[in-house]
Parts: structure tokens; sequence; C-alpha cells
């Protein structure tokens, strides 16, 4: 803490040490809800990322012999003093990014589940007996770490993505630089004390704060890391994937979503309605998965708009540390210009504004569309805000038709009580998350995470971080 201005200041966390940035360069970290001071952060340079870097590669060859208990030890050790920084640490989610308490402690107990189930992967790092052609010849297979492992985190949910890959990436015995949003440096940095505390050795976790447009490419295009994992939007996915291409750079990316959801006509509006609420209105729509997009039956769509409008109008917009509180303020001045432009345009060119529209201070009312059109920039755009669009459909066919017809390809979801039609649309939507009678926002530690086309490469978890975050060598001996 700076005694002469009471603000936070954090420097980066390198080979095991506190650094300010080279040259000094520091920039501001501001409270989402009012836009005031809430920190200064190291600015990090390329010679900053470059240090990073050839600290986690110079630790690897240590760090990948560790035993599966030690680094099982460690991991639960951080989930221990993660508990006991709790208070601290839900503080931070609430005035760094702006999440109501429900959200943060969601994301708490969430983070809390990453790091178990990573700690329980230590032990699943296996290769297999291979049978052979040639006689007296044993073969098999061995799993071994790819070395230093890129981690670009968000700032929507920077504790369960930091939590989850950053955690599965030291499991399985890969060192870390990680480059956190530039709108959520504090949590990374909480973390890397914890993470050290914990034990883990001096350069198996990095952190560099910054800007991503500045330092970004100074870490994926280094040829020094061995995998790079990123989630944010899908432009900056693609540039990144771009990269890796040319060094050959194996990555798994995140990326946007418009993710649809399906009610039809044998639904149970009583138990649909507060399920697609959080959908999207959790975090005031800052969610890749949120579902931007419903499609209703005709016999339900009257009766559906006319209670989600009544939900609209009741979430809570209050103090962020009232349980109450759903809709949190939108990140930065940046996109709350796009949730602005998207809202705007629909309305220009012929959308209803069924409910909300308008804003409180930096935070959006939840805001629900009809009439939407295909020329309208929230058709197919993700906004990253609480505003979906409600269309009605006249048959199942026709619902999963639209759900199609879009370059994203994340979450989805559908409500029914026909199981033929659940699981037919199960096995042809084309997301890489599909969820029966619950909301697109769902997520677990094991699960294979991640989306098709734009909305990424890949999958996260724990089993398919091993699997990314490994490598198979063929091993023979002649007996």
């Amino acid at each position: 803490m700076d005694k002469k201005t009471d603000i936070k200041s954090f420097q980066h966390f390198i080979g095991g040490a506190w650094s300010d940035a080279e040259g000094g360069g520091v920039f501001d970290v501001l409270n989402p809800l009012d836009d005031s001071l809430y920190a200064q952060a190291a600015k990090g340079t390329a010679a900053d990322m470059g240090r990073a870097v050839a600290a986690a590669k110079a630790a690897f060859p240590a760090y990948k012999e560790t035993l599966p208990k030690d680094r099982e030890r460690m991991l639960l050790r951080v989930a221990e003093i993660m508990e006991t920084r709790k208070a601290e640490l839900l503080d931070c989610l609430i005035d760094e990014i702006g999440s109501p308490i429900q959200k943060a402690m969601f994301e708490f107990e969430k983070g809390l589940t990453m790091v178990r189930a990573a700690a329980g992967l230590c032990r699943y790092v296996r290769g297999e007996t291979i049978p052979s052609d040639a006689p007296g010849k044993f073969s098999m297979s061995i799993r071994e770490p790819l070395g230093v492992v890129a981690v670009i985190t968000p700032f929507n949910v920077p504790l369960i993505k930091t939590t989850r890959l950053v955690a599965n990436a030291l499991a399985v015995g890969n060192t870390v630089v990680h480059l956190p949003s530039e709108m959520a440096p504090h949590l990374t940095v909480l973390f890397a004390e914890i993470v050290a505390e914990a034990g883990f050795p001096e350069g198996s976790y990095n952190v560099v704060t910054g800007f991503g447009h500045e330092i970004g490419d100074d870490l994926t295009s280094n040829t020094d890391v061995d995998f790079v994992t990123f989630t944010g939007s899908t432009v900056i996915g693609q540039h990144i994937n771009e990269i890796c291409a040319k060094n050959k750079t194996r990555n798994t990316l995140e990326l946007g979503g418009k993710s649809p959801t399906l009610i039809l006509k044998d639904a149970d509006l009583d138990k649909v309605m507060p399920l697609a609420a959080r959908s999207i209105f959790m975090f005031g729509g800052q969610a890749c998965i949120g579902s931007s997009r419903f499609y209703v039956e005709r016999p339900l769509y009257d009766e559906f708009v006319k209670r989600f409008a009544m939900i609209a109008g009741k979430v809570g917009m209050g103090d962020l540390r009232d349980p109450g509180t759903v809709i949190a303020p939108i990140i930065s001045d940046r996109q709350r210009s796009r949730v602005k432009a998207h809202i705007a345009d629909a309305v220009e060119k012929g959308a209803t504004v069924v409910a909300g529209g308008e804003w409180e201070g930096n935070r959006c009312q939840p805001t629900l569309l009809t009439n939407v059109s295909d020329e309208m920039t929230v058709c197919r755009a993700e906004t990253f805000g609480p505003v979906t669009s409600i269309y009605a459909i006249d048959s199942y066919e026709e619902g999963l038709a639209l759900a199609n017809d879009t370059e994203f390809g994340l979450s989805s979801a559908i409500f029914t009580n026909d199981i033929n039609k659940a699981m037919h649309f199960a096995k042809n939507i084309g997301a890489g998350m599909c969820h029966i009678n619950g909301p697109t926002i769902h997520d677990e530690a094991h699960v294979p995470f991640g989306g098709n086309g734009q909305s990424g490469v890949g999958r996260e978890g724990t089993d398919a971080d091993m699997e990314a975050m490994t490598e198979l060598k063929w091993v023979t001996v002649q007996l």
C-alpha cells in the first residue's frame, strides 16, 4: 500500500520475486462502479515479459521432476490459503471488477473447486502399455509436460479462469507465465501471493501485469513458450491463433459467444423464468456463455415476454455487497459504448425495447428486445451486457435452424419435456456445450469447457488440459 496516496500498488511476480516494470511505468486500475482510482499496477514491457518467460524456462527442468504428491500438497495448500483469505478475495472481486456479492461468492467457491480438482490431476498424468508386433519388445507411452505455458485471462471471471488454467498447468508439471486482463491485476497478484505461500518453487509461476495489446505478442510469440491458453474476444483470439500457427505453438482459445436458448411449447415457464434470467443477467451479462438469444415457440411467446419483462424490472441494481443485487457495472467506457451502440442501433432499425434500455450510472438496466431483425448489430454480434433478444418460432425445427445460424458456437440450452427433441437438439446444435432444461451459464472443473467456430479452439477442464498441456512419448524396450 502506498502510504502517501493510500492507493494499492502492484508489482510483477517474476522468478519468485516482486519487481517494478522496466522503467518504473504504472497504469491506473479503476473501480467500474464509479470509475474511481482503485489501484496502480506495473505496466509491463517486452523486457519484463522476456524476463518472466526466461524465469519459467529456467525453472522447468527441476519443476517437471517434482513428485505428484508434492504438487498435490502444494495445490491443496493453495486452496487452504484461499479460504483463509476469502474476505480479501471477495473484496477484490467486488471492488476491482464490480462483482455483486453473490457472483463473487459463486466465483470464489468455483475457484476452490478448480484448485482441488487440479490437485487430483497430479496423479492422472499417465500413459499406457501398447501391444507390439516385434517379438520380445515391450512397448509403452509416457506422458510428459510441455514446458512453459502462457496463460492469458479475462476480467469477467478472473478467479475461475486463473485457478483453472494456472492450477491445471502446474498440476501436470509445466511452469507458467500469466498475463491477466489489465482490468483485473489485483486478483492475479493475490493469487501469486497465495501460490508463493503454498511453497511452489521460484519461477514455476510468474505474473506480468500490463496491456495485452502492448505486450501480449511478446508472450505468445516467444519461441520459449510451449503452449498458449487464452480467454477473450474472437478478434484477439484469431490474432493469437495466427501467431501460434507460425511458431507451431499449441493453444486453446475460449472466445466469444452468441448463445441461444430454445423454449418449446411444452416447457414449464415457472421453472424456466428464473433460469432464463440467470443466463443473461448474471454479472450484468458480461459472460461469454450468457444467453443473448431466446427462441420461444409461439404458444408461450407472449407469456414468456410478459414474465421476462416483469423479472427484468425487478432485478436488483443496488449496493454490490447486498445479496439482492444482480446487475454489475459494465467494466469500462469502451464496453459501455458498445452496449449503448447495440441498443441504439436496434431501436433505430425498428426493434422494440420491452424492458430496460436505460442506464443507472455505469450499469445498464436489464434489457429485452423484440422485433429484432438480421440487419441489426445486436442480432449477430456479441454485446457483452445485460441485453437479450427474444424471437417467436413456429416449430422446434425452425428454432434449431435459427440457433445454428451464427458464426459462434459456445453454449446453448433447450427447455422441453420432449426427450426426443431435447436429445436431437443436443446432437445437432453447433455449439461446444448444450444444457437441457438448464441455463447456458454453467461450468465445472472437470468438464470439456469450450466452443466451436468463432467461439474457440480446443477445450478447458482437468482432462482436456491434461491432454493439451502434455505430450505422449513412445518408449520401447527390447527384452
